[in-house]
């Protein structure tokens, strides 16, 4: 019985086998981009244990395959392994698309090393994570200045504005998270609403050589990009907390990740910031608090192929402005320029008074893409902005009600269209458009410095990219843009004969009622922008880049329609409707070299700007409450040159030194003088050492040296004090003297468990408590900039 049994189940499996196990897996293997063999390919066939290999046109075959589901992985160096399960009913074919090109599988890895340049001829720096983590209690500006020939334009400390190579404000764009940031970015003392936080990296492009951001930033392009997230089954995430002496605050922030193999994500920052009055090294700065509130949400489903992304962030600041930087007239302005100390100087408080800013900005966004095989990627994007600024004035009656109410709403459609098939030439098509509404609210019983507009945007670029051969790459890009605004503005009869208006701008009155005039401007700009770079690898350690960019950019609502007292900045503004766009042309070079210890970048540039907008002092005008400096726009030929260099030299595992120096030079060719606000020369040497062995030990000593701007315009005025009953000089132009300073940062790794990471550093600021004034920050006339400030950060990794 028993070996009747066995026979018979010998001949099920022989009948099993020979039925069902005769069948062939045939098919190739292709790039998913341009469709190329992927010769060498690896496929492993799970289900037998068993491996094959694709032959030179890409093609495989896997032989005696029985009836059923087989599960097959596929590899390829610079690839991302594929599994497939396959459903084998007969002889099948199957033809397998591989993700090959590195720069896309840095979307979808966390690798911080992949696809870091945007562009591949411009000049551009990129910050990482760890480097943005050291600012965490700071902000956007004061990162950026860790970029040779970025320095920032300053209303005391919590307002920075990023300067790059002598530009900033409405000519420099800042991208975050694929969003153009629109925030009332004309003032000189308004930070751009950024929260640093949320930032997973920063890429710095000097000049107007990235089309598919923008056309109009003729100074530069700053783009935000969030942290990309690890596509697998994991749950993680970050936190920071930070304490400082100077301003007797801190800050925390931290993210949490959820994520799965399958593509699927979701992300949560959020940040605070508490701070109150800082101080300078021999006396309290008085209203200087700083109170700053952060979150960013963030969904998605992520693959090479398609995916989409929902975002929302809100970020709120509440910002003291320094008590004796608010001026009643002109006498004040002169007994502080000529007072080494400031006016008011009362106890340290957290209280955040008159004059202040609140500021209050959200992003909403909404974005999909979809990769096509053998063609290239379409990205659609829509998002929404709402922007509200109060600037609160010291008022006799009531200091809450803001002497500057503004809500500012853009929405924006773009899409974009990257054909990649062809490793050697790459084309990017996009059309970018938008509509902007700006509500100045009349009930501030202060007249509107801006009025009520709609702005209208629509922006075409193809951008190219062509290897030329293994050592040389050329882009070349080309952008249209259209803007129109439209506005309502009233003005005084009396201002508006004074400009000569009531003859050239007759016809876009309204009506009259009394001394006042209603108008309707409307303004229609078209600019071309025209962007090329080449980059040629000379050896195996240097390149050489060039590039050159035509770039225009229409003049923004304040330096067309300002008119009248401008609070936090304590001087009367005047726009002009006769002034044109800018037109910027600017060359620059670039020589890299990477050696064994050695890292070399100098960048040098020349910019020309025709009709060239620019802000300067004019004299004086009586109001109601005193004589306070005109400043007026007005337009010129400029020409900015300069040179950018970071050199750094590794003595061995564990030294280092770093330099980093900026020099610019800015003309008014028209009046043949220097142009106002251009940064001093400044060079920064780091000496750092480290040790893996010390719980990963690291240290450096910074030295920071700022020259004295010799080279500036002189502004200055006499006005007739009534008090004295004398006419008095105004210097709002003199620069302070150079200045020098000395920082220290330190930091160890404390291993927690096998997930978790306790970081904690320790940072002084101004060592030796150094006082100076700096250039570029707008209240110098008032107080003398930071002292010492220790630092201490603590950061989990889990």
């Amino acid at each position: 019985m028993k070996h009747y049994l066995l026979i018979v189940a010998l001949c099920f499996i022989n009948m099993a086998h020979t039925q069902d196990c005769k069948y062939i897996l045939f098919g190739e293997i292709k790039d998913f981009h341009d469709g190329a063999p992927m010769s060498g390919a690896t496929i492993n066939i799970e289900t037998l244990n068993t491996y094959t290999a694709a032959d030179i046109d890409g093609k495989f075959i896997i032989k005696d395959l029985c009836k059923g589901i087989i599960v097959i992985s596929i590899s390829h160096i610079g690839c991302e392994t594929q599994r497939l399960e396959i459903d084998v009913n007969g002889d099948t074919y199957k033809e397998i698309n591989m993700e090959h090109h590195i720069e896309e599988l840095g979307e979808i890895k966390v690798s911080g090393n992949a696809s870091t340049k945007l562009t591949n001829t411009a000049q551009e720096t990129r910050l990482n994570t760890e480097t943005l983590e050291q600012f965490s209690a700071l902000n956007l500006g004061d990162a950026l200045k860790q970029v040779s020939g970025v320095s920032s334009i300053n209303t005391g400390n919590s307002i920075v504005k990023p300067v790059i190579n002598g530009l900033h404000s409405s000519r420099i764009s800042v991208i975050t998270n694929g969003v153009r940031l629109q925030d009332q970015e004309w003032g000189i003392e308004h930070a751009p609403n950024v929260n640093l936080n949320a930032a997973g990296s920063i890429n710095v492009i000097k000049g107007a050589n990235a089309l598919a951001y923008s056309g109009d930033a003729i100074g530069g392009v700053v783009v935000v990009k969030p942290p990309v997230p690890i596509l697998k089954d994991s749950l993680y995430g970050k936190t920071i907390m930070g304490a400082q002496t100077n301003g007797r605050g801190g800050n925390i922030t931290s993210s949490l990740t959820k994520s799965w193999e399958k593509g699927w994500y979701i992300d949560g920052q959020a940040s605070f910031k508490r701070f109150g009055d800082f101080h300078a090294p021999d006396y309290n700065l008085t209203n200087t608090g700083l109170k700053t509130l952060g979150l960013n949400l963030i969904a998605g489903y992520k693959t090479f192929e398609n995916g989409f992304n929902i975002n929302y962030s809100f970020l709120k600041n509440d910002i003291g402005i320094l008590r004796a930087a608010h001026i009643g007239n002109i006498s004040d302005l002169v007994d502080a320029i000529n007072s080494k100390e400031p006016s008011v100087i009362e106890d340290f408080s957290y209280a955040i008074n008159a004059p202040r800013q609140e500021v209050t900005h959200q992003i909403f966004k909404a974005e999909y893409y979809k990769r096509f095989k053998q063609l290239g990627r379409l990205q659609l994007q829509y998002d929404f902005q709402d922007n509200y600024r109060y600037e609160y004035d010291i008022r006799r009656t009531d200091d809450n009600k803001p002497a500057i109410d503004l809500n500012l709403k853009s929405h924006a459609l773009k899409a974009k269209l990257k054909l990649d098939a062809n490793a050697n030439a790459k084309y990017t098509f996009g059309i970018q458009t938008s509509y902007q509404n700006n509500f100045a609210n009349p009930d501030t019983d202060v007249r509107r410095l801006i009025p009520d507009y709609d702005k209208y945007d629509l922006g075409i670029f193809a951008v190219s990219n062509f290897k030329l051969n293994d050592n040389t790459v050329l882009d070349v890009g080309l952008r249209y843009d259209f803007n129109r605004i439209d506005a309502l503005k009233w003005y005084q009869k009396s201002r508006w004969e004074e400009r000569n208006y009531d003859e050239d701008f007759s016809d876009i009155i309204v009506k009259t009622e009394g001394s006042q005039i209603l108008t309707n401007p409307v303004f229609n700009f078209n600019n071309v922008s025209v962007s090329a770079g080449i980059n040629h690898t000379l050896s195996q350690n240097s390149s050489l880049l060039f590039n050159y960019g035509l770039a225009q950019r229409p003049p923004n609502p304040a330096e067309l329609f300002s008119d009248g007292l401008h609070h936090s900045a304590a001087r009367i503004e005047l726009g002009d409707l006769r002034i044109k766009q800018e037109t910027s042309n600017r060359i620059g070079a670039t020589y890299q070299l990477q050696a064994q210890k050695w890292t070399l970048n100098i960048e040098g540039f020349a910019n020309h700007i025709k009709d060239f907008i620019q802000i300067v002092p004019f004299g004086t005008e009586q109001t109601i409450r005193g004589a306070f400096p005109v400043w007026n726009y007005i337009q010129t030929d400029a020409l900015l040159y300069g040179v950018d260099l970071n050199v750094s030299y590794t003595f061995n595992n564990q030294w280092l030194i770093n330099n980093k120096s900026s020099f610019i030079k800015g003309r008014d060719l028209d009046a043949k003088t220097a142009l106002i606000d251009i940064p001093a020369f400044k060079t920064v040497n780091v000496l750092e050492y480290t040790n893996e062995k010390w719980l990963n030990f690291s240290a450096n000593l910074e030295s920071e040296l700022v020259l004295r701007q010799n080279d500036y315009p002189d502004y200055n005025f006499e006005t007739f004090i009534p008090e004295t009953q004398e006419m008095v000089l105004v210097d709002i132009s003199t620069p302070p003297p150079g200045y020098h300073l000395l920082h220290f940062k330190s930091q160890i790794t404390l291993p927690v468990s096998n997930k978790t990471n306790l970081d904690l550093g320790l940072s002084v600021f101004n060592i030796f408590n150094t006082s100076y004034r700096e250039y570029l920050n707008r209240l110098r006339y008032f107080a003398d900039d930071l002292g010492r400030n220790f630092m201490l950060q603590i950061k989990f990794n889990y």
